[in-house]
């Protein structure tokens, strides 16, 4: 074990006995949505939090508000220098100046994950990964465990709609934690129960080939404790490197966990959940998007693990509002429809258009998409193409860098120059506004679907107001 990890582990023994006086943290990246739910993890326990960000965001305000500091300069002499330690995120690059300033000054710097791994090292963990999807699994799993008074200490990769926040923690030692996979980070995880939601490849950046991602999952699955259990998408591998396993579908009778009799309401679902020889009956879904279904029939199966009856279980999912960014309605008039989502993936985009369109079959469905990572695009843009060739009309935004540097030949035009040219229209931010504002005045609007993982979120309320007539 390196230095920095006993410093830290010895650390995170001070929080378990309260003595957090004097101690301090300090982030590189703290408006991440992960990193944000760490920050906020050493706040609940007394430590004096601040960090850095690039950009100043809803989330970093709020942070702010929580009585965190927060700075949106790269300017060493804005260090906390008296920081007992520091945690980066991946995306913050080699030569950021505070970076090397800590580096160079001999602080303890580590990886979110590294972190993430040494506070839930003795706690029971369920640890949530996957392409797609494990946002809103985990969200469900710690939202039922806590709206059932069992309790567990959250660690998200977004804003629980129910509790407005990505963190929460409780007297209890059970852990629910989004596992990323990108950077490998999800290794450093030792699972109680692990589930495993989807394979896709992605990051490819890091990764560089398909098999090289689907090994790492592999890996990840060998990380769950003796006598754990893996709740894995029914069809993703016959590799997993655990003793138990269970698999999971929508409606997959071959699956050991699967929803029958689902019935669509109004965009309310509601199903049986078939957890092997036992049944849950009458479940209500007040989330749309037939794979939520399968996300909620993941998160019961995990939860049933931890002893969670039955009744409590369904009152929990009927009490879920969801996640934000996850189909999310934003407005809803009946003859009006905008659905915010996260999709990223062209899987996640085909999830999210053919799950709009199993609730209005009859109506249009408008798409604004913004790709994220020049990297991506290149690797799926005939994914992405034949995903929004699902919908009616398609505006494509100028790509999302993140942390990229632009590739030669990439960009939003060459996911339209794969689409039916009828239907896909390449765009600014500005010309975007000028269009929705013409076509909802022509009643040319119907559902309105906004999705990236970029700033398209920005745009949300701006574009809401122009549905509503503001």
């Amino acid at each position: 074990m390196s230095e920095n990890n006993k410093n830290i582990e010895q650390f995170i023994e001070k929080l378990s006995k309260d003595s957090t006086d004097g101690l301090s943290v300090y982030f590189l990246g703290i408006g991440g949505i992960g990193m944000s739910a760490l920050a906020r993890y050493f706040k609940s326990r007394g430590v004096k939090v601040s960090g850095y960000d690039k950009t100043e965001t809803v989330l970093t305000r709020q942070l702010q508000s929580e009585g965190i500091e927060v700075h949106f300069e790269d300017d060493v002499d804005l260090i906390d220098k008296n920081a007992d330690f520091a945690v980066y995120t991946p995306a913050i690059s080699a030569d950021h100046n505070e970076l090397k300033y800590l580096l160079a000054n001999g602080y303890a710097v580590l990886k979110r994950s590294e972190v993430l791994g040494l506070i839930t090292r003795s706690s029971f963990n369920v640890c949530v990964a996957g392409t797609h999807g494990k946002t809103t699994t985990s969200t469900m799993i710690a939202h039922i465990l806590r709206h059932s008074d069992t309790g567990c200490n959250a660690f998200l990769g977004g804003i629980s709609s129910n509790y407005g926040t990505n963190f929460w923690s409780s007297e209890k030692n059970i852990s629910v934690v989004e596992a990323d996979e990108y950077d490998r980070s999800f290794l450093k995880l030792s699972p109680d129960v692990a589930v495993i939601t989807a394979m896709d490849p992605d990051h490819l950046d890091i990764y560089e080939t398909e098999q090289n991602f689907h090994d790492a999952f592999v890996e990840f699955s060998s990380k769950v404790k003796p006598g754990g259990l893996l709740i894995s998408k029914y069809g993703l591998s016959s590799q997993f490197k655990t003793e138990r396993k269970k698999t999971y579908s929508l409606n997959n009778e071959l699956s050991d966990c699967y929803a029958k009799n689902i019935v669509n309401k109004n965009g309310v679902y509601f199903f049986d959940a078939v957890l092997e020889d036992h049944t849950i009956s009458h479940i209500e879904l007040n989330m749309g998007g037939l794979h939520n279904i399968e996300n909620m029939i993941a998160a019961i199966a995990a939860v049933k693990q931890i002893g969670v009856s039955d009744e409590k279980i369904k009152n929990a999912v009927a009490a879920f509002r969801g996640v934000k960014r996850r189909f999310e309605y934003i407005v809803n008039t009946g003859s009006l429809i905008m659905i915010d989502d996260y999709a990223h993936h062209p899987k996640e985009l085909t999830a999210l258009i053919e799950g709009t369109k199993n609730i209005f079959p009859e109506k249009k469905c408008t798409i604004v998409f913004q790709p994220h990572l020049y990297s991506r695009t290149r690797d799926f843009a005939d994914g992405f193409a034949e995903a929004l060739n699902l919908a009616d009309e398609v505006f494509l935004l100028p790509i999302y860098p993140a942390r990229e540097k632009p590739i030669e030949g990439v960009s939003s035009n060459l996911i339209a120059s794969k689409m039916d040219t009828k239907k896909a229209r390449v765009c600014s931010k500005e010309e975007l506004m000028d269009l929705i504002k013409i076509k909802n005045s022509n009643n040319e609007i119907e559902v309105l679907l906004t999705s990236g993982a970029g700033d398209i979120d920005a745009m949300i309320n701006p574009l809401s107001k122009i549905l509503k007539g503001n």
